[in-house]
């Protein structure tokens, strides 16, 4: 059971579903960012209907740049985590499973040992 359990995780499928499902979460709060700090102002500036928004502009006028800032430097941090703690890990340990090559069997060892043996006697 646990061995199917291991294939199951070893399949590159799981662990490039789960960075994917990660990375667009994170890439989600980016999207949300860039509507809320620049979308909304610019349409609040077009079709002045809340001046509230107004009110706290200060350098870049109603555009709330910091939070689209915000956004992308966190969109950068998630990412940096799950490529150096989930994919890079994963790779290096699918590498060293692929590159463990299997034993020959038994057979077949013997039966090079037995010519090995018949061309030393030639």
């Amino acid at each position: 059971m646990l061995k199917g359990f291991r294939d199951f995780l070893m399949r590159g499928n799981v662990v490039e579903l789960a960075t994917a499902v990660i990375i667009g979460v994170a890439f989600n709060a980016v999207v949300d960012g860039l509507i809320k700090g620049i979308i909304d102002p610019l349409i609040a500036v077009l079709a002045p209907g809340d001046v509230k928004q107004l009110e706290n502009a200060l350098l870049f006028g109603p555009f709330k740049v910091g939070l689209v800032l915000s956004a992308l430097v966190n969109f950068v941090m998630k990412a940096g985590v799950v490529y150096f703690f989930i994919v890079r890990p994963f790779a290096s340990f699918a590498a060293k499973l692929a590159a463990a090559p299997a034993p020959p069997p038994a057979d077949v060892q013997l039966l090079t040992e037995i010519r090995d043996l018949l061309k030393d006697k030639k």
